[in-house]
């Protein structure tokens, strides 16, 4: 004797139906502590903003920090300027690699920033290699 399975509104994978009600939060919806903290500063917007800059302007470090990475945030990217020969081959972007390296031995570049150049350049000798085998495969098939 087996029972039949319980409609809780889902798929046979686990993921909920479309169109059931029950797949969680409708679109728009808001965190209860946000909506909370918004209830509590409504209309004190102008009085804090206000308050953070004079407190800053008096010499509170914390006050003036706040202003500052709401005025200009850290920028969380740079670009990278120096320059590298054209990569055509596996071979161009070992002489790439060399010369970042030596970038970085002159200071030019950060050990960090040359992290992430290289693996832009190992990405970009796969696609090159990648590339050259196709061209070589495609070149044998031809022949035969």
């Amino acid at each position: 004797m087996s029972e039949a399975p319980k409609n809780n509104g889902r798929k046979p994978d686990g993921r909920f139906a479309p169109g059931n009600g029950l797949g969680g939060r409708t679109l728009g919806a808001r965190n209860k502590t946000t909506l909370a903290v918004e209830a509590l500063l409504e209309g004190e917007h102008e009085a804090l903003t206000r308050k953070a800059i004079d407190k800053a302007l008096e010499g509170d470090v914390t006050a003036l920090r706040l202003c500052l990475d709401r005025i200009a945030p850290a920028r969380r990217d740079s670009p990278v300027s120096f320059s590298l020969p054209e990569i055509a081959s596996a071979e161009d972007a070992v002489k790439a690699s060399s010369a970042l390296l030596c970038a970085v031995a002159a200071g030019e570049v950060t050990p960090d920033e040359a992290g992430r150049v290289m693996a832009l350049l190992t990405s970009h000798k796969q696609l090159v290699e990648t590339c050259d085998l196709e061209s070589r495969l495609t070149a044998l098939e031809q022949k035969q």
